[in-house]
């Protein structure tokens, strides 16, 4: 995927609309954090990753349990950093915008 980004900003990059590449950044990352949490499948498992990440155990648990899966996490990336912008730089995904 960062191939592909990488040439697709290559190309789209230099826009006068940086705004709108900020949204689809955005976008893409939660999209991401929800195929991370369908990946971990089980409350048990993504219980334990979450609390492995440095969210609180009563919110991880209220995550964990939910019934609402992946659309839970989303509160979770509001309130604590359990996969942070930085987690998938390391990963290799180019940011979007280079911020000043």
């Amino acid at each position: 995927m960062a191939t592909y980004l990488r040439g697709w900003l290559g190309y789209f990059g230099d826009c006068q609309t940086p705004s709108v590449l900020l949204d689809l950044e955005a976008w893409l990352r939660r999209r991401l954090r929800s195929v991370v949490w369908k990946q971990w499948k089980r409350g048990r498992t993504g219980f334990r990753e979450l609390r492995k990440r440095g969210v609180s155990k009563d919110l991880a648990a209220q995550t964990a349990g939910s019934p609402h899966g992946s659309l839970a996490h989303r509160e979770i990336a509001r309130s604590e950093p359990a996969l942070p912008n930085a987690y998938f730089a390391t990963l290799g995904l180019p940011a979007m915008v280079v911020r000043s």
